[in-house]
């Protein structure tokens, strides 16, 4: 078996409202924007890159990269400097051409972002291509499910007053969810007073995690997380900025509750450091940055840590969730896994058959490789939007 083609889809979705809310820094002229919040970029779009291979059997695989914004720069690198050196090659060795796409570019620098987004939507979908060609889902590739119902929780309540933010999660509740992630990181005395509202409004029981977006300094971050855990929060997410890994053990030292990073980090090596000086209680890799077998390498070597895996999961489509899914099924050290409701429903347009998350789970794909298809008609004319 040979890959024969590659094929690229960066695309662009106009969704409303914007991912995770509007924000001050919108501007109806411009795509992107600055979120002041969060010194972020962010796209009025919902942005990502889909990437189709083939091979001479007339088997194809379908992978993707998390791309919230520019997707064609990562789709440039799959097809300028990537599909070169993986047409003719046996897609089912998996694990070399990780390893020659990596080392690739590695003497110049370039071992993680973009490119490492690009060798991910190659690393997907090679995978589904495989668990296509031998008739069995990814999860089965990867040692079998622990799990076929994907405990989630519900990633945000992008509303503007109180009152608003505990009606949005109250309905959560009644759906059957028992979890939600907060997206704070408006100032201590803030963030403390939001995370307490919806504390009351929930009842002790209710699971509820922060998201801090790398906003403060490690004293700020440690102020924070002591108010938090007065309130039961289960983690603080991204308390300080993500190159400071010393600072992150700082915070962990200081709190009793867990501290959760990862979603900017791409590979394993990134990762060592990191556990090794216990700069994190929970590891957050993302399936989309990181692709299937490297998450899982990560996961594996968390796991010699005791450390618990909750994949990050924002803007990434179908093929991304599904992907995400079939990783955290085959993982013994999985917690918990992040569900997007303004993400999914558009993920799914483009599935024949659509993935579900319902009372808190996400039900696993079946099917071989991903268990999930995309409608390419759907997809080739939104291209032309």
């Amino acid at each position: 078996m040979n890959i024969t083609a590659i094929e690229v889809f960066p695309l662009k979705i106009r969704n409303e409202p914007v991912y995770l809310g509007d924000s001050r820094g919108l501007d109806p002229a411009r795509d992107y924007y600055i979120r002041p919040e969060y010194r972020s970029i962010y796209s009025r779009n919902l942005e990502t890159l889909l990437v189709k291979i083939e091979a001479d059997d007339g088997s194809h695989g379908w992978g993707e990269a998390l791309a919230p914004v520019g997707p064609e720069v990562t789709g440039e690198i799959v097809e300028r400097l990537l599909s070169p050196f993986l047409i003719g090659e046996d897609p089912r060795d998996i694990d070399v051409i990780w390893n020659k796409l990596y080392d690739s570019m590695r003497e110049r620098g370039y071992f993680s972002g973009f490119m490492v987004d690009a060798i991910t939507a190659v690393d997907i979908a090679l995978w589904d291509l495989l668990g296509k060609s031998v008739g069995l889902p990814v999860y089965r590739l990867l040692g079998g499910a622990h799990r076929k119902r994907i405990p989630a929780y519900v990633s945000g309540i992008p509303r503007q007053t109180k009152e608003e933010r505990v009606q949005l999660a109250l309905e959560w509740k009644a759906r059957g969810f028992e979890a939600i992630k907060l997206h704070l990181g408006y100032g201590v005395r803030e963030d403390a007073s939001i995370a307490a509202e919806m504390r009351e409004a929930l009842g002790d029981d209710f699971r509820l995690m922060i998201d801090a977006h790398w906003k403060y300094s490690v004293p700020d971050a440690i102020r924070l997380g002591r108010r938090l855990e007065a309130l039961g929060v289960e983690f603080l997410e991204a308390p300080t900025l993500p190159e400071d890994i010393d600072g992150h053990v700082e915070i962990c030292r200081a709190l009793d509750m867990a501290v959760a990073i990862g979603e900017a980090k791409r590979t394993r090596y990134q990762f060592k450091e990191r556990l090794v000086k216990r700069a994190a209680d929970l590891l957050q890799p993302d399936v989309g940055r990181a692709g299937i077998g490297e998450t899982r390498k990560i996961a594996n070597m968390a796991e010699a840590f005791n450390i618990k895996v909750a994949p990050h999961l924002s803007v990434g489509l179908g093929v991304c969730t599904a992907a995400t899914l079939h990783l955290s099924a085959a993982i013994p050290n999985f917690h918990i896994l992040e569900y997007q409701p303004s993400v999914l429903p558009v993920a799914n347009k483009l599935l024949k058959d659509p993935i579900a998350c319902e009372g808190g789970f996400y039900e696993l794909p079946e099917g071989p490789g991903l268990g999930v298809e995309l409608d390419e008609e759907k997809l080739r004319s939104w291209m032309k939007r």
